[in-house]
């Protein structure tokens, strides 16, 4: 991009953050930040990324750049995590070193939002390498399957096969699985690691650490009724002689 199209291109600063379309439902807004929350423990040492929810895109392989796209959920590699040091308003890919997401995550609605052929357009004239489709409830309505992950391959959008898709640009594969959100049963989507093993999330990682106390506490007190059987008391134990 010349100097003189960069300088004339309008700042984040000038540039509304989102289209302000209301999402259909909770899901659409909660389950990129799943992702978002679960990436910043997973890269929590990394400062090369970005993840944004519901924000505007700007780019110039539109009709304006003032138009922007405005994904789910959308992955950037190489990128600052804090714009000097600030949050961002929005992403413009120019103020970016021109650096496009490299995943877009778009949630399929009751009102059909053009993401089989229009986003897809957009996305793949961007250039966004990996494409997410999420459609829990309207797949059938739209002939197509819950989840699928489509690649940019020569130009053009190539669906992938298995689930969790593994993505080796990105180093991280993603997938659904069923969870529970406050007490209720739920699907939800994840990262994953090379071998298809899920990150748990914080409050996963808590339980298992709680689990894995409680066991111990267990073997040990198992352990002070087999020597209390033997006639030994568990508290009152010789020391070692060096």
């Amino acid at each position: 991009m010349s100097l003189d199209l960069k300088n004339a291109l309008p700042s984040t600063d000038e540039l509304p953050c989102s289209d302000d379309i209301p999402v259909d439902n909770e899901d659409q807004n909660f389950l990129p930040n799943v992702l978002l929350f679960l990436l910043q423990s997973i890269w929590a040492s990394r400062m090369d990324w970005f993840f944004g929810v519901d924000m505007a895109v700007y780019h110039t392989t539109g009709i304006n750049p003032r138009v922007p796209v405005v994904p789910d959920g959308f992955l950037s590699l190489g990128v600052e995590r804090k714009k000097n040091g600030k949050s961002r308003k929005s992403y413009a890919v120019w103020e970016e070193n021109q650096v496009v997401p490299i995943l877009t995550l778009e949630m399929v609605s009751h009102s059909p939002g053009g993401e089989y052929d229009e986003k897809m357009a957009i996305y793949t004239r961007l250039g966004v390498l990996y494409y997410v489709i999420y459609n829990p409830e309207f797949w059938r309505r739209d002939q197509h399957q819950p989840f699928e992950v489509y690649k940019l391959v020569d130009g053009n959008y190539q669906l992938q096969i298995g689930e969790p898709c593994w993505m080796p640009e990105v180093g991280l594969g993603i997938g659904r699985y069923q969870g529970v959100v406050a007490g209720i049963p739920q699907e939800l989507l994840s990262w994953y690691n090379q071998r298809g093993d899920r990150y748990l999330t914080a409050v996963e990682l808590a339980q298992q650490e709680r689990s894995r106390a409680e066991q111990e506490r267990s073997r040990a007190e198992q352990l002070a009724d087999y020597l209390r059987s033997l006639g030994i008391d568990p508290d009152n134990l010789p020391s070692k002689q060096s």
